[in-house]
């Protein structure tokens, strides 16, 4: 009960960039700020700023705001170590340094030697030219082809794809106890967490926290990945959710294919699916993490976004069922024209006509005419296709005498081969709005 009104104090004092700038000075000796500026980051868990220095350098300070925001920062310190040069040189990006912590209470800050490069968007990323999407594919590729012993030897989390799908489930039984995640969501995620199949992969070292706040950008080129916090081994479908979460799917694409060339190994089918599924559940988990830490305007935030999401589910399973009712209608028009003769006329049953004598006489045809003379005497009777007009230059170049029918003479009888497929409805797992930072 303290602890939890310990974090949920601290959680209310926001440290200012100037604040940062002081604390900074404690943790690296010599170090003095000419300016500071506020530097993007996960506001919930920590406070961020930039710092210049009288000689140019740049820095960037990291304040957790609870304990568990401290815990990870020391996590990532461990991390940070265990790339030692040898691992840092095979990578295609910097990570950062630690220049120096300071700590306060059951809290630390950590100090960074900051790097190139700046922060962009996820609207900015999208809209980049292809050269950024292959470097986004090659960093993550990267990632995920670190050995796993850089994870086993530091003593961080390890999960098989069965335990990674049982350690979703638990946190979903979780999320569910809170009574906030609207009906449609829980059943939309238990279907897909109870579809074995799509839990079938290979795990790699996953960054496990990477969204377009981590990654450092410069003329086209990833130049660093930062908020090591939670590396881990598990579903390399982790670092795909915030890219999913855009909506930009020919931007998610890009990134796929370059990703799937640098890969050592060939990335599972599911892999994309299951990166939609964790970008919709991030939001139960936000939730929940609002409503541990006490914090109304998030849990608000959280169960808006919630709502909308499951709203705009409902909205395209609806419009997906239209469409199917509309295709298969059409498809039953479609058949049932091929099927029935020119003018919805009934089905005409063809057989041999009795030896009756010829029901029309036929003159041949003069040299210089162009048309067809019947005889007089015989009125022209309705042909077999039911359709009542006089035989054309064509027909009248056959002998005279009875005329047997075949299955050639009505055009009803002709029956274009049925090479349709039926409709397909395909359900999209991309959801339509990923979580805001606040």
């Amino acid at each position: 009960m303290a602890t939890g009104l310990t974090q949920s104090t601290v959680e209310k004092v926001r440290r200012t960039p100037l604040e940062l700038a002081a604390i900074a000075t404690a943790a690296v000796p010599g170090l003095a700020p000419t300016a500071t500026a506020f530097s993007p980051d996960d506001d919930a868990d920590f406070d961020s700023a930039l710092l210049l220095d009288s000689e140019g350098k740049r820095w960037r300070v990291r304040s957790p705001r609870h304990p568990e925001a401290s815990t990870r920062l020391e996590t990532e310190f461990m991390v940070l170590r265990a790339f030692v040069p040898a691992i840092r040189a095979e990578l295609p990006f910097h990570v950062p340094t630690i220049a120096g912590t300071v700590r306060q209470g059951a809290l630390t800050t950590f100090v960074y030697a900051h790097m190139q490069g700046s922060m962009l968007s996820i609207e900015e990323l999208s809209a980049g030219s292809p050269a950024l999407a292959r470097e986004i594919g090659s960093a993550l590729a990267a990632i995920h082809d670190l050995p796993l012993s850089l994870v086993t030897n530091a003593d961080l989390p390890s999960y098989s794809a069965n335990e990674f799908r049982q350690r979703k489930l638990n946190e979903l039984d979780q999320a569910a106890t809170t009574g906030k995640i609207p009906a449609t969501l829980l059943r939309r995620w238990e279907h897909a967490l109870e579809d074995v199949a799509l839990w079938r992969f290979n795990t790699s070292v996953v960054h496990g926290d990477l969204h377009e706040d981590n990654l450092m950008v410069q003329d086209d080129s990833v130049t660093a990945l930062t908020g090591w916090t939670d590396l881990r081994i598990g579903d390399p479908a982790d670092d795909f959710a915030w890219l999913v979460a855009s909506n930009e799917a020919s931007f998610v694409q890009a990134v796929l294919n370059h990703y799937t060339e640098a890969r050592r190994e060939t990335p599972d089918v599911h892999l994309l699916r299951r990166a939609a599924l964790l970008a919709e559940f991030a939001l139960a988990q936000y939730l929940v993490k609002a409503m541990a830490a006490g914090h109304q305007s998030m849990t608000a935030e959280a169960e808006s976004m919630l709502q909308t999401l499951s709203d705009d589910i409902d909205e395209q399973a609806r419009r997906d069922e239209e469409e199917a009712a509309h295709a298969a209608e059409e498809e039953a028009a479609r058949l049932q024209a091929s099927e029935a003769p020119a003018g919805q006329q009934p089905p005409v049953s063809v057989m041999a006509i009795p030896d009756a004598g010829s029901s029309v006489t036929v003159a041949p045809l003069p040299a210089a005419a162009e048309t067809v003379s019947a005889a007089p005497e015989q009125p022209v009777e309705s042909t077999p296709n039911g359709i009542g007009e006089p035989e054309s230059a064509a027909d009248a170049k056959e002998p005279e005498g009875p005329t047997q029918a075949t299955d050639g003479d009505s055009p009803a009888m002709t029956i274009p081969d049925d090479t349709s497929t039926a409709a397909i409805s395909v359900v999209n797992v991309t959801p339509l709005h990923a979580a805001e930072r606040s």
